[in-house]
C-alpha cells in the first residue's frame, strides 16, 4: 500500500518530475506526437508558476520520494462576485495513484488555498468521457449543468 501524499506548492526543483505529469496530462487530452502542445507554452507555464505577478499556481503530490500528481488553478475576477473566484484549470495523477486519494487531496489542497485567500467558489471542467475522474468530482462537488462552448479565434 503506498503512502498517504503530502500536497505542496510546486517549487523549481520540482521540473523534472513535474514536466513528465504535465505530458501526461496533455497527453490524456490528445495534446501529444504531431498535436502536443509547443514547447514555450510548457516553458511559460512553468516560469508562471514562480511569478508573483501571475495569479496562476501549482500543487503537486509526492509520495514515497517522488511526484505522482499535479494540479494548477488560477485566481481571477467574476461578473457575479466581489471576491475573485478560483478556476482549477488542470489536475492529474499517475494512473496508479488513481481511486487512492490523490486526486482528492490535490481538490482540496486547491480548496484550502482559496479559502485562504478569501475566495469562496472552486469550479473546474472535465470531458464528459473522463468517467474515472467524474467519479470523484461527483463526491467532491457539485455538477453545475453549464454546457461549455469555444471557438477559436
Amino acid at each position: 500500500m503506498s503512502a498517504t501524499p503530502t500536497i505542496r506548492p510546486v517549487t523549481r526543483a520540482d521540473f523534472s518530475q513535474w514536466l513528465p505529469l504535465w505530458e501526461g496530462y496533455n497527453a490524456f487530452y490528445g495534446r501529444s506526437g504531431p498535436t502536443a502542445l509547443a514547447d514555450e507554452i510548457t516553458q511559460v507555464t512553468w516560469a508562471r508558476f514562480f511569478d508573483a505577478y501571475e495569479p496562476v499556481h501549482a500543487m503537486v503530490a509526492r509520495s514515497e520520494g517522488r511526484l505522482v500528481g499535479l494540479v494548477h488553478y488560477l485566481f481571477h475576477r467574476s461578473t457575479t462576485s466581489i471576491a475573485p473566484t478560483c478556476y482549477l484549470q488542470d489536475l492529474f495523477t499517475l494512473e496508479s495513484e488513481r481511486g487512492k486519494g490523490t486526486g482528492r487531496a490535490l481538490i482540496n489542497s486547491v480548496y484550502e488555498r482559496a479559502r485562504l485567500a478569501g475566495l469562496d467558489r472552486v469550479y473546474w471542467h472535465t470531458h464528459e468521457t473522463n468517467g474515472v475522474a467524474r467519479k470523484l468530482y461527483d463526491k467532491v462537488a457539485e455538477l453545475s449543468g453549464f454546457v461549455l462552448y469555444r471557438k477559436a479565434v
